[in-house]
């Protein structure tokens, strides 16, 4: 096996990725499902010909991914790996459930026309009182919520919006098809849950959670302002991007980062 794992001409990688790949590939075949006891370091060392420490890396790292779970004295166990959602791009959350070959569900639990208060009408840079379309909803992947979506809009960007019907078509979808994303902004935040955000993700009142604040831009007005709840137990945030030599990020905001105010 190790053999096979050195001699993979086609991904010259570092040999704890390849170890990586190893156990991940008798994760995604099914020889190794959820709750399986994986081989211990030592069986690794001998089976692949390979270091303890390069085996304790993989396992480690493979462990702080959420693919394993390892207790000492006991051994490492296969876990339902967590889903994970790009903190970066603007991702549809029913194109994301799919790609991973489950079934994404949607619930309608608000949809109203307000005015908006004093902080709303901050974050769309309008007038206090201006019109503004309001939506909540819960995605399921198959059958167990995974996010709430509690988002607004600008009118004068989408004046159909509250006309769509959002349990067969994603308000992500909507806004990009009728306009173009120039800016995005992203802050993530930990919360605890309200009761109703427990009651809506089917979690415990201890049980954290994610929340992805974006504001979105579009022909250089706020077009969206959404709140994204997702239950810490079930979800990743994670962005991977290309920097300059000094670790800039080319796609930056001409925004200033904003400093959280305490009120």
């Amino acid at each position: 096996m190790l053999r096979q794992v050195k001699g993979n001409a086609s991904a010259p990688q570092p040999l704890y990725r390849q170890i990586k790949d190893y156990v991940l590939t008798h994760m995604r075949s099914g020889e190794w499902p959820a709750g399986t006891r994986v081989p211990s370091e030592n069986q690794l060392v001998r089976q692949l010909g390979v270091s303890r420490m390069t085996v304790n890396r993989a396992l480690r790292e493979l462990e702080q991914e959420g693919f394993l779970s390892r207790l000492h004295g006991v051994g490492t166990f296969v876990k339902d790996p967590p889903h994970q959602t790009s903190l970066l791009e603007l991702r549809n959350i029913a194109q994301e459930i799919r790609d991973r070959g489950n079934k994404h569900t949607a619930k309608v639990i608000l949809r109203e026309a307000i005015a908006a208060p004093d902080s709303l009408a901050r974050r769309f840079d309008t007038a206090p009182g201006s019109n503004l379309f309001h939506i909540v909803l819960v995605h399921l992947e198959n059958d167990s919520p995974v996010q709430i979506e509690d988002r607004h809009v600008n009118p004068a960007i989408a004046p159909h919006f509250l006309e769509q019907d959002f349990t067969t078509l994603t308000p992500t979808e909507y806004l990009v098809s009728v306009a173009p994303v120039d800016e995005l902004e992203h802050v993530v935040q930990a919360s605890m849950p309200t009761l109703r955000q427990q009651e809506l993700l089917d979690i415990e009142p201890t049980e954290p959670c994610l929340v992805l604040n974006r504001r979105s831009w579009s022909w250089n007005q706020v077009a969206s302002v959404v709140a994204l709840i997702y239950p810490a137990n079930r979800y990743q945030l994670r962005g991977r991007y290309r920097t300059s030599p000094t670790g800039g990020f080319a796609g930056q905001s001409r925004h200033e980062p904003h400093k959280v105010h305490q009120n």
